[in-house]
């Protein structure tokens, strides 16, 4: 009687019902608790960058994002949908992102109360603050992010007076037009410093930008400066070549050793680029330069050295010029691009130092400076190149103690152009309307003549 019940055609379709019923219960159960995607578009576009997510974990609290859009855009057509596409990546990683909308035409009133100019303008709020979005992309929108989670109130400085860079100056040689801009869009505050009427450097300052004098510095504003280091105070140095001004007594608190001359560097020129412009492409590990893999470039910059000090630890940022030399008649001027060869009396073999990180432990805290052997590399008129201005940026990030400021990288554009030559559309040609057909016809003969044989 069990035989029989168990070889019975019903209880076999019941144990398969169950079985089927328990294991779509148990995916639907794992979907919901544990989610697996992928994203294989060619360029990533449905996923966020890495730097976004890490943003997006340092956020404790909800967004709210509310969108002032109507529900049809004559240009754009549905611009809510395109947000909420959008958005939609930010809340796959952040689910509490909550996103309103609301029609500025039909409800004119809040668009004016939260001072809305433009259809699809957004209005993001985190932990009590605000700022408006015009502009829908991802550096955007986690820039934004990034600010808003930034809630310490951090001031960078640049001393001021003797005819430095200015870092909120839109003139070629200062630093203001990408550079301050950026330190700004980061959540820094930007102000100018004049020591011969400043007191002291405030001790608000998180960082001293201090970049070449054009005129000596008087002894009394040397020695603040050197005041500021003594006390632990945190330092970005640009030095260009030349004289230092003054500053001397800073290199000299600092052990740096300051060889004379101009770094040349062969690799340039095949970048279309002066001899004397020196290009970075491989960084040492360092804080500063983790992920870090864009190119840079130095025009004019000179060679640093140091003596090894038991109280600073030094860190490699840049060396480059394996394949050049330090020049000293390029420091001088007395050359031409066809003049530039190395002389083994007076020039140094590659590869040379141009940037250097120092700390300490002081005052119960840890001391951080960057010496950089060039200051052109971030002016208006070079910050472009390459990853100057992120490499800059991150140099501020790590003496401000704010490596979680990451610097977001644009996502490369990948080429979606498909290129075919004649051959190769001739083959497609004959593949689609001749060589598949007859496949598929003798296919479907094989198939009629065994079942016509069987």
């Amino acid at each position: 009687m069990l035989r029989k019940l168990l070889t019975s055609p019903m209880l076999r379709n019941l144990l398969f019902v169950l079985l089927l019923s328990a294991a779509a219960l148990g995916a639907g159960y794992l979907a919901v608790h544990y989610h697996v995607q992928r994203d294989v578009t060619l360029n990533a576009g449905n996923s966020l960058e890495q730097a976004s997510v890490e943003v997006l974990k340092q956020l404790s609290g909800p967004v709210t994002i509310t969108a002032y859009a109507t529900e049809q855009d004559a240009r754009l057509g549905d611009i809510r949908k395109i947000i909420s596409n959008f958005l939609s990546l930010y809340q796959r990683y952040k689910p509490d992102i909550k996103l309103l909308f609301i029609d500025p035409e039909k409800e004119p009133e809040k668009a004016r109360a939260a001072r809305v100019q433009l259809n699809g303008e957004m209005v993001v709020e985190y932990a009590g603050r605000s700022e408006h979005l015009t502009q829908l992309n991802e550096q955007i929108l986690t820039s934004t992010l990034l600010r808003m989670a930034h809630s310490s109130d951090q001031l960078v400085m640049y001393l001021d007076g003797h005819g430095e860079r200015k870092l909120d100056g839109i003139a070629n040689h200062d630093l203001g037009a990408v550079f301050g801009a950026k330190l700004k869009q980061n959540g820094f505050r930007i102000g100018s410093l004049n020591l011969a009427l400043a007191q002291e450097v405030p001790q608000n300052a998180s960082v001293l930008v201090v970049t070449q004098p054009q005129i000596d510095l008087m002894p009394g504003e040397a020695e603040k400066l050197l005041r500021y280091v003594e006390r632990g105070g945190n330092l970005l140095w640009l030095l260009d070549a030349g004289s230092l001004h003054g500053l001397e007594s800073l290199a000299e608190k600092l052990d740096l050793l300051l060889p004379p001359g101009i770094i040349v560097d062969p690799s340039s020129t095949g970048m279309n680029a002066p001899a004397t412009w020196s290009l970075g492409a491989v960084y040492p590990p360092h804080a500063v330069t983790r992920n870090f893999n864009l190119i840079t470039a130095f025009p004019s910059a000179r060679p640093l050295a140091w003596n090894e000090n038991p109280e600073w630890q030094h860190q490699v940022l840049v060396e480059v010029a394996a394949r050049g030399w330090v020049s000293r008649s390029a420091a001088n001027g007395n050359f031409s691009a066809a003049q530039l060869r190395f002389d083994k009396q007076h020039d140094t073999p590659g590869p040379a130092i141009i940037a250097v990180a120092l700390q300490r432990n002081i005052n119960d805290r840890e001391q951080r400076i960057v010496v950089v052997g060039n200051g052109a590399f971030l002016a208006n008129s070079f910050a472009g190149n390459g990853g100057n201005v992120d490499l800059g940026i991150n140099m501020v990030n790590w003496l401000a103690s704010e490596e979680r400021l990451i610097t977001l990288q644009p996502r490369p554009a990948r080429d979606s152009n498909l290129l075919l030559g004649k051959t190769q559309l001739t083959a497609i040609g004959l593949g689609s309307l001749i060589i598949l057909p007859l496949l598929l016809s003798a296919v479907g003969g094989l198939m009629w003549w065994r079942r016509r044989k069987a």
